[in-house]
């Protein structure tokens, strides 16, 4: 079973949630290292009622702090401590819901990228089942970032969401050969010639159909493109709820509420729990700052899922091709 280091202290609800969170993902079967501060980590566990293993990590990368700077200075920052365990091989995996920046930071600096990897880049998996990069990581990137976007992609298709094969689109303002940017015009052809199942270019909106598992394009859009699901996602849901109010329809209705909470757990992105960095020496996934105790342990089973599949070593003999 991997072994998947935890930085307990990130997180808007930390230590209280992070370690709810841990201990149900201990309970289904996944192995966690708690890091933190273990005076508070122990009395959060025994409050928990729960044994995990602990690492002491006296310090905290905040949200106010510098990245790279924090990286360099706190050595002995939970994030930092936990990606050390990556490091030495004593964790095959790596899950914060922290500092973003910091998480990124400590992937690069201390885990490390893969050979050959030019960007390490978010992949998120959308409810639609499409997974999308990158969301966030790389705001201004080459063609040649693109086309690794798509091998890394196919690889989280496959094992995430059991495609063999999967399509690879290219994110653009329309789906003729030509459209874009100089960027999405180079990527098309690296892409094209490339060994990946690439199916030209897609749109937005083709995040509501199934002619394309992966889409690929800059960290500044994609991040876009995830934002806006979410909030379109929510209030799809809000106003579903609302007009059943205004009918009067009660959620015990014949079949009702089952349906509804169906929907309401493909639509959340706690269901997934984080978004995989993805191009580094070890598995790593970043969750959402307010993430509660159910989207950290799903994010820690991404993380064992993940290294179980064998995601870095698949991700690098991609590259290699």
């Amino acid at each position: 079973m991997p072994r998947i280091a935890f930085d307990a202290m990130g997180g808007d609800f930390a230590p209280h949630e992070t370690v709810q969170g841990a201990v149900r993902a201990a309970k289904e079967g996944v192995e966690v290292i708690l890091v933190g501060d273990e005076a508070i980590l122990s009395r959060s566990l025994d409050e928990a009622g729960h044994a995990i293993p602990v690492v002491h990590a006296p310090e905290v990368i905040e949200m106010s702090d510098d990245p790279a700077t924090a990286i360099r200075t706190k050595k002995n920052a939970s994030i930092s401590v936990a990606a050390r365990l990556v490091a030495n091989g004593e964790a095959e995996g790596l899950v914060s819901a922290g500092s973003t920046g910091a998480a990124m930071a400590a992937a690069a600096f201390i885990i490390g990228r893969l050979e050959g990897v030019q960007r390490p880049a978010i992949g998120s998996i959308f409810p639609t089942r499409h997974v999308v990069l990158d969301a966030g990581a790389n705001l201004d990137c080459k063609p040649e970032h693109l086309l690794q976007f798509g091998v890394m992609g196919s690889v989280l298709a496959e094992i995430y969401l059991g495609i063999e094969m999967p399509t690879v689109g290219l994110l653009n303002i329309g789906e003729e050969r030509g459209k874009g940017r100089e960027l999405e015009r180079a990527a098309f052809r690296l892409l094209e010639e490339s060994a990946l199942n690439f199916v030209g270019n897609v749109e937005g909106r083709d995040l509501g159909r199934n002619n394309v598992d992966v889409l690929v394009t800059d960290g500044f859009t994609g991040n876009v493109l995830l934002k806006g699901a979410e909030g379109i996602a929510a209030r799809i849901m809000n106003s579903l709820t609302s007009e059943l109010r205004e009918l009067q329809v009660g959620a015990d209705a014949p079949g009702l509420h089952r349906v509804l909470s169906g929907m309401a757990a493909r639509l959340d992105p706690e269901t997934y729990g984080g978004a995989h960095l993805v191009g580094t020496k070890g598995v790593v996934v970043i969750g959402h700052g307010s993430s509660s105790r159910t989207a950290i342990a799903n994010a820690l089973r991404m993380a064992s899922d993940g290294a179980a599949a064998g995601l870095v070593q698949r991700v690098a003999a991609g590259l290699s091709q």
